[in-house]
């Protein structure tokens, strides 16, 4: 009588899985080349996700179940998912024994968009890259295969986060070179570099990452604003302080940095507003609208939306700027839309006008758009300039 067939060691289902995941990728067009095919195929990602937290919606809010990772769930691992690994700046699944309230602040994103990052930025044999953000250092270890960990540099701002990777990747056998710090600062003494490469959001490309580069260099970073709209560019150095290039089709978005991030937002004067109102034929559904909302966060850059209610009223949309400015948004019965606006700058008509000027041009996608920096400005537009505006300078003026 012959023995039942024996499942293959752990070890040899990660090969199978590793190499499963490769051709998932190809076939969803993330990964494009053989190089990179062979460092999704080599880097064990169970090392550098050792254990997670699992999502579930029940009636009392959005809780998390820590996972410990073992042989049998290592097929979750090269799932085409994001892996939440920490909560709140600091919850790691060790530290729980049960589901738990929290707000994801670390991950292992989903490896299509990492390798479909790595893909968009171009690199070639031989570059120096700086990786904002070294996660739990999957993203990294891909790139020290890649290049070798002599050419690779990442920073994490979170310690505990940067002693895991750090920790993973030497478990794995790789050490490329790890600072713990603000990576809206770079490496200085590391540059210049060919590749710059961000797993955060910012509000505008930071003035050391351009000082680090050198001309030709690519920087593919995630820009955002208050409004939490979101749009991945990517750029060329064409000189001191200065670059241009594109916004790339998809709706990517990352957590912000954590000196991009907004303010608590001050409802009180939106919400005891009871001027006059108008009619508007812009709803709160244009915040819904992935290109929509990034037009709007365009003209309203250091706005942010919140939902409110006033005693037991209905749920109201609040448009809120730092400047003392509000909108907000009144549902009528026949489905149509007013808006009470006050505050130094009517928010909701800056608002109509961008959109009004979007349509025109025919609701362009988000890869209609440009970004063109200087030193004294960052600027999107469509190519015809016929829609533009100007981010904040940030860094002008946190200096």
């Amino acid at each position: 009588m012959n023995a039942p067939p024996s499942s293959p060691a752990p070890a040899t289902d990660a090969v199978v899985l590793r190499r499963r995941l490769a051709d998932a990728l190809a076939a969803t067009g993330d990964l494009r080349g053989p190089a990179w095919r062979a460092a999704v195929e080599s880097v064990p990602r169970e090392v550098f996700a050792p254990a997670w937290f699992e999502r579930s919606d029940t009636e009392r809010g959005t809780m998390w179940s820590p996972v410990v990772g073992d042989a049998a769930t290592l097929a979750r691992v090269y799932e085409d998912t994001t892996l939440v690994t920490q909560l709140d700046g600091g919850v790691a699944p060790g530290d729980v024994e049960g589901p738990v309230f929290g707000a994801p602040s670390s991950s292992s994103t989903l490896p299509g968009l990492v390798v479909g990052m790595l893909e968009d930025l171009g690199v070639e044999d031989g570059d120096r890259v700086l990786e904002i953000g070294s996660g739990t250092g999957y993203s990294t270890a891909l790139l020290a295969r890649r290049l070798g960990d002599d050419l690779v540099t990442s920073i994490e701002v979170d310690p505990e986060t940067a002693r895991r990777a750090a920790a993973a990747l030497k478990a794995a056998g790789f050490e490329p070179h790890l600072v713990v710090g603000d990576g809206l600062d770079g490496v200085p003494d590391r540059a210049p570099f060919d590749r710059l490469i961000a797993t955060c959001s910012v509000r505008e490309i930071p003035r050391p990452w351009l000082e680090q580069s050198r001309p030709g260099t690519v920087i593919l970073a995630n820009l955002t604003g208050w409004l939490y709209a979101f749009g991945q560019a990517r750029v060329t150095v064409t000189g001191p302080g200065r670059a241009a290039g594109e916004f790339l089709p998809g709706t990517v978005s990352f957590m912000p940095a954590r000196r991009h991030t907004p303010p608590a937002p001050d409802t009180g004067a939106a919400l005891a507003a009871a001027g006059p109102d108008r009619p508007t034929e812009l709803g709160p559904e244009i915040l819904r609208d992935w290109v929509g909302r990034f037009v709007v966060q365009g003209a309203l850059p250091n706005s942010q939306q919140v939902t409110a209610q006033v005693g037991d009223g209905p749920c109201l949309d609040h448009v809120l700027d730092v400047d003392g400015s509000h909108a907000t948004l009144l549902p009528q019965q026949d489905g149509s839309w007013r808006v009470r606006e006050g505050g130094p700058r009517r928010l909701w008509s800056l608002a109509e006008r961008a959109v009004t000027a979007w349509r025109a041009q025919g609701s362009p996608p988000i890869d209609a758009f440009r970004l063109s920096i200087d030193p004294d400005r960052h600027t999107i537009h469509l190519p015809d300039r016929s829609l533009s505006w100007d981010l904040p300078r940030l860094e002008q003026r946190r200096r």
